[in-house]
């Protein structure tokens, strides 16, 4: 029986998954900030290049993977992500140091993944959800890492998305933390962000 072959992965291992930590690390420590991601990896659809060079700058074999329906009805993404992170997939989400999101207008609640406790709030899920676009307008947001305010809006997500966040905000320590990708781009919103109310 044919096989079929795994898309390559980093041509740099080292100096390409450096780059892409510093700038997922960038992206954390200043939320709303979009930022270009350059990247030659080609990963198997619907899986983005940008969420594919992140997963394989932070995800490895101590770590487990979450995939939205849309991801784990492809077995090429999960063979791609398995191969070069070592990272186990999981079915259950509240079990996921990592999750992909493809279909971001079908996105589980927030509550669907892991939150962390008050002893270990590191032991919580990093949502990494493919858009379509990601603008600096719309929801106006405050917190570590913005001076005063920032405008930021990510497109399509649910209708509640606003009222998800600001609950995400009142549970720190715990929650969630996000990271916005479409294919070029990406950006991040910690738990500690918070949005203003009334602004959406």
């Amino acid at each position: 029986m044919p096989t079929t072959a795994i898309a390559s992965g980093f041509a740099d291992p080292i100096f390409d998954s450096q780059k892409v930590f510093r700038s997922a690390l960038d992206a954390m420590a200043r939320p709303g900030k979009i930022a270009r991601l350059a990247t030659t990896l080609e990963p198997p659809a619907p899986l983005f290049p940008t969420s594919a060079s992140v997963l394989l700058a932070l995800a490895d074999y101590e770590t487990s993977i979450w995939l939205d329906d849309s991801l784990a009805y492809s077995p090429a993404v999960g063979d791609f992500l398995r191969f070069h992170t070592g990272a186990r997939l999981t079915s259950a989400s509240r079990k996921a140091d990592f999750a992909v999101v493809a279909a971001p207008d079908r996105l589980p609640p927030l509550t669907a993944f892991a939150q962390g406790t008050p002893e270990y709030p590191d032991r919580s899920t990093t949502l990494i959800i493919q858009v379509e676009t990601l603008a600096n307008d719309g929801w106006q947001l405050r917190g570590p890492g913005i001076l005063d305010r920032i405008a930021f809006r990510a497109a399509p997500l649910p209708a509640d998305f606003p009222e998800q966040l600001a609950a995400n905000r009142t549970r720190f320590p715990c929650g969630v933390d996000l990271v916005f990708a479409t294919a070029t781009e990406i950006a991040a919103l910690p738990r500690s962000t918070r949005i203003l109310d009334g602004i959406v």
